[in-house]
């Protein structure tokens, strides 16, 4: 899967500039990396562009990370979801598991290496459950043609 990373959008959501503009150095060359400012900012890029990964900040100006990801759950129910926080704040860890559905919690400030091995732990997580997915949805459409061809062979 390594060759394959850099066509996975990585979404990351901090009002911190500084932090921004360092995951965008540290990360460029492995993910397409998508930044935003401000939730309002993270909801555009989000329907404009299919996003596998978010990676967000839990203290923010105008919610929670934990609220922008349980906020977005039902439209935007795929990507694989990350907290990031300088605040040892268990409560908002509980949260984030229970009601943002997170796959890690990262603390700041974060080791580049384990970041970078955690986000293609995600990747592989997100490319599992699409296949799982897809293979769902074959196997439903299956069940429906032999359910078909078995009312067809009772009829005649």
């Amino acid at each position: 899967m390594q060759e394959s990373l850099q066509y996975y959008n990585v979404l990351y959501v901090d009002d911190e500039i500084h932090n921004l503009n360092s995951f965008k150095a540290c990360f460029r060359r492995q993910f397409t990396v998508l930044i935003a400012s401000s939730v309002a900012e993270a909801m555009e890029i989000l329907k404009e562009k299919e996003v596998h990964l978010i990676i967000t900040d839990q203290r923010m100006p105008e919610i929670t990370g934990t609220e922008f990801l349980e906020s977005i759950m039902k439209v935007y129910p795929d990507p694989i979801r990350m907290l990031l926080t300088g605040y040892a704040d268990i409560n908002a860890v509980i949260d984030a598991i229970n009601k943002g559905n997170i796959f890690k919690y990262i603390q700041k400030p974060w080791d580049e290496e384990e970041l970078r091995k955690t986000i293609t732990e995600g990747l592989e997580l997100y490319a599992l459950n699409k296949a799982k997915k897809e293979i769902a949805g074959k196997l439903e459409e299956n069940n429906r043609q032999m359910e078909f061809i078995l009312r067809q062979t009772l009829l005649s």
